[in-house]
């Protein structure tokens, strides 16, 4: 069968097996203190042109959120995010879990926007009784969003005004940070990131990594005895070289913004597809998370054929269904997509 339903269906880009492969004999100190690791952490501040940045080396997406947004916090705050945030849907809760709330405003297209987050916390603040409420304690943001969609320049600078205004760290969630950044409509670099946000995270599971996300306070300032606090939260591996491994061969090179653009580019291709054949697309997505409205029909020739992400209802009876693609994608599988399509 086809698969389309996300982008971490395959395991690990062949260049990381071959390395995990090459280095396994090595003996090495474990808990991310290995020369792998460090490696890894050093390349990405290169890569950032920030040699002051603090970087950790997490398990995965869920427990990196978490983790980090609890380190954030006071015990009486909690997270701003998007209602269609990853941590406000998606998280079965994991933030709540650490004893913080997850405070969620209005989106659009999966973004939040300044005017809005401004206008919620000038009501918070407005509000008699706000010492008896969840005060806001940073706000949370995903580069792409669950829709395919991307800040602009602008639009992270206006978030970021807003989050100096109040004195909140704006953190943004890059479980796909490469497929945002490699995609033709992002209008800022890698390097320029560093500028418009307080932490961020570098997607690995989802980027051609078996397992793993980056974490990144570009200006540094880690929150204190961080390394603590994540084995707390079981997002520390004993075997920490594992991750080492894994995103010292990703920023060898610029193979993490290789196989990123690769991802795009395909997308770009079933976009193409599905216009083509008269299809049409829920929005304009320009990442590798590609949303097109299906009918009973075209569902039911694919069902056992093709698979591919369930994503909500439309009001006209059809579905929204999405299709991702990955670093492993190849031109192949989409022809034979179109080929089994109506």
């Amino acid at each position: 069968m086809l698969s389309f339903t996300c982008d971490y269906n395959e395991g690990a880009h062949p260049a990381i097996l071959e390395r995990l492969l090459a280095t396994n004999l090595e003996q090495e100190p474990g808990y991310g203190f290995d020369r792998f690791s460090l490696s890894a952490k050093d390349r990405i501040r290169k890569a950032l042109g920030r040699e002051e940045a603090d970087v950790y080396l997490l398990t995965g997406g869920t427990q990196t959120n978490s983790t980090i947004i609890a380190a954030l916090l006071r015990e009486y705050e909690g997270a701003v995010a998007a209602a269609t945030g990853h941590i406000a849907v998606h998280e079965a809760g994991a933030v709540e879990y650490t004893g913080h709330k997850v405070l969620t405003i209005p989106q659009k297209q999966g973004k939040m926007e300044a005017s809005a987050l401004e206008s919620f916390l000038d009501g918070f603040y407005a509000e008699p009784a706000f010492d008896h409420m969840v005060f806001p304690g940073l706000v949370y943001i995903s580069f792409p969003t669950e829709y395919g969609t991307l800040y602009t320049r602008a639009e992270l600078e206006a978030l970021h005004a807003v989050c100096r205004k109040y004195n909140l760290p704006l953190y943004i969630d890059g479980a796909r940070l490469g497929y945002g950044l490699m995609s033709r409509s992002c209008d800022f670099t890698f390097q320029e990131l560093a500028a418009l946000c307080d932490v961020f995270t570098i997607g690995g599971t989802k980027v051609g990594a078996l397992c793993g996300e980056a974490v990144v306070f570009p200006h540094g300032g880690a929150p204190a005895h961080l390394f603590t606090s994540i084995k707390q939260h079981g997002a520390l591996l004993a075997k920490g070289r594992l991750l080492g491994v894994q995103f010292d061969t990703l920023f060898t090179d610029g193979l993490y913004f290789q196989i990123s653009r690769h991802a795009i580019d395909m997308a770009g291709q079933i976009k193409a597809m599905f216009l083509k054949k008269g299809y049409e697309l829920f929005l304009d997505s320009p990442t590798n998370q590609q949303f097109v409205l299906l009918d009973k029909e075209t569902m039911a020739a694919l069902e056992g054929k093709v698979a591919y992400e369930v994503w909500e209802q439309s009001p006209d009876g059809r579905t929204v269904v999405r299709f991702a693609t990955s670093w492993a994608t190849t031109p192949e599988q989409i022809a034979a997509l179109e080929a089994l399509l109506p």
